[in-house]
């Protein structure tokens, strides 16, 4: 098994901002130990469970529409990789980049019984291919992920094949797809708010994940291979 490496090189995105506040580095001891394979694995069945604890809720509250229902589908996949997913080979130890995935993570799995009331504003069948669109993506580029799938910034294999072959965050890019679904089938500015922060927090993951990843020639040479983020010729 390769050994890990704690990864503390400074960060290249907004960098006078992030060593103006810069906060001191996890403990080296604390991420070896947090990447032994068995507490791995009980981290990713820990931070799962608010996935199937709000699903379960819509369930019973009667709001298990195809929107959500796709969406559970899809996180439940998520659970699926991460419980066998690789070791990192090089992780960040910044606990920003640490903080924001973890409020990220549990944001994104939280949205769907977070929204509440409002107006459908747009087509069923147009909303319904949205969200149907948006987890065909995600479970696509879930698999072509595979066993690297990780939640804090770290380098297990570069993936470059499958949906990464045109943009580098396609899962990402299937959150954004949902995300206008739900604010089509319930719009209401408190919903729009909700919405619009999960968008906001995974430019931000996006952003930080690529700042630690290019420090590696090999995921900077992807970069610059595959330009596009999120949407070819878009974003």
């Amino acid at each position: 098994m390769p050994r890990l490496v704690i990864a503390t090189a400074p960060v290249t995105v907004h960098e006078s901002l992030l060593h103006r506040f810069e906060p001191p580095s996890i403990p080296s001891r604390l991420l070896e130990f947090m990447s032994k394979p068995w507490v791995d694995k009980a981290i990713a069945v820990a931070v799962s469970f608010p996935a199937f604890w709000v699903a379960y809720g819509c369930y019973q509250a009667g709001l298990m529409d195809l929107p959500r229902a796709l969406f559970f589908a899809q996180a439940s996949l998520f659970v699926l990789t991460m419980l066998i997913r690789r070791n990192p080979v090089r992780i960040s130890a910044n606990p920003w980049f640490w903080l924001v995935a973890s409020i990220n993570s549990y944001y994104n799995l939280l949205t769907a019984g977070l929204l509440r009331g409002g107006m459908r504003v747009a087509p069923a069948p147009f909303i319904n291919s949205l969200a149907i669109l948006g987890i065909w993506i995600a479970i696509v580029a879930r698999l072509s992920l595979g066993r690297n799938i990780g939640l804090v910034p770290a380098q297990r294999e570069i993936v470059t094949g499958g949906m990464y072959r045109y943009v580098r965050h396609p899962i990402y890019s299937s959150y954004f797809i949902a995300a206008i679904g739900w604010g089509l089938s319930c719009w209401s500015f408190t919903n729009a708010l909700v919405i619009g922060i999960g968008c906001a927090m995974f430019v931000i993951k996006t952003l930080m994940e690529e700042s630690f990843l290019s420090t590696d020639p090999a995921y900077a040479a992807y970069m610059k291979k595959v330009r596009w983020r999120w949407f070819p010729g878009l974003a």
